[in-house]
């Protein structure tokens, strides 16, 4: 296969990639600022984050240029809908990572990933309100990618602007995860199994109640009753599907692997909010072992995809 008919195949869910690598990051400099280290390594996975999504925005422009059909098809995928706000939320977490190296760069990547943010919610509600043809066995925790867009708007956005913009936001993201949260139990429970390759996205399960406890905290100051009840629910949420690891270490590796990594990077950070916020040992010790089990797992799925990638598995038509 030509390298310019594997563009045609590009897909946008190649984002999540950035997403796990952002996320790292960000549990890279909290890791770093908890130990007090002088020698910033996170700045080196920072400038690699950057480049690769800089790389895969190209290629998604010249799949747009070239294979636009393509696009659309993907666009009207109730299984890959969701996935394209993955590019917003790149620039809103890329904001995070400028924050305190770069706060005018950071203000900027917030501006425009709160805007596509914005678009992206309101054009894909409109499709789910309107659609023809979704049927309930498309529902998958991808579908909670837009909420978890929303929340995390006012982790770097309270820094740039009035909280009220931050709060719009949260609860647009806090609701919208209570509703989907409802609706994806029911399709769990009464009809069928999500398939293999969807199955490492129940990680994604875990970064909804974790982001919303630490833009919560952001936006409110301080550890309250509904801090505590969001962060402890994403823990339960990382304890319900580590327990089930032999599920998991038997699926074949897709790109949806990739879910693995965000959840993670999410319940580390705010664990690490946590021990900040409350002084107590217990989150430090989890938030450290919690950041262990993220970089083997950050590892572990660069490995994996380089070598797909190596193996041209990646970017070929699907069955």
């Amino acid at each position: 296969m030509s390298e310019k008919l594997r563009l045609r195949y590009f897909p946008i869910s190649f984002f999540s990639v950035i997403l796990g690598m952002a996320g790292f990051t960000i549990a890279f400099q909290r890791t770093e600022t908890a130990l007090n280290a002088s020698f910033l390594l996170s700045n080196g996975f920072l400038i690699f984050t950057v480049l690769l999504f800089a790389v895969f925005i190209l290629f998604y422009l010249m799949k747009m240029i070239n294979y636009f059909p393509e696009v659309l098809a993907e666009f009207r995928n109730p299984l890959k809908l969701s996935f394209f706000p993955t590019t917003s939320i790149s620039l809103l977490l890329l904001s995070i990572l400028f924050l305190t190296i770069a706060p005018p760069v950071s203000k900027i990547l917030w501006m425009i990933g709160s805007a596509a943010q914005l678009l992206f919610t309101v054009k894909i509600i409109t499709i789910w309100i309107h659609h023809d043809k979704f049927e309930i066995n498309h529902m998958n925790p991808g579908w909670f990618i837009p909420a978890v867009g929303n929340l995390l708007v006012p982790v770097s956005g309270v820094a740039h602007f009035p909280p009220e913009i931050s709060w719009f936001f949260y609860s647009i993201g806090i609701m919208f995860w209570g509703i989907l949260l409802v609706i994806f139990i029911n399709r769990i429970i009464f009809h069928s199994p999500l398939p293999e390759r969807l199955l490492p996205t129940l990680f994604i399960l875990i970064a909804p109640p974790a982001i919303g406890f630490v833009s919560y905290v952001r936006l409110a100051g301080s550890i309250d009753a509904f801090a505590y009840i969001l962060y402890y629910f994403a823990l339960f949420m990382f304890i319900l599907l580590f327990t089930q690891i032999r599920l998991f270490s038997r699926i074949r590796f897709y790109l949806s692997w990739w879910a693995y990594s965000f959840p993670l990077a999410a319940i580390t950070i705010a664990s690490f909010l946590m021990h900040h916020e409350t002084g107590k040992p217990f989150f430090s010790y989890a938030a450290y072992a919690l950041f262990a089990v993220l970089s083997l797992a950050i590892a572990g799925l660069l490995f994996k995809t380089l070598i797909s990638v190596i193996k041209k598995e990646i970017c070929i038509a699907e069955d």
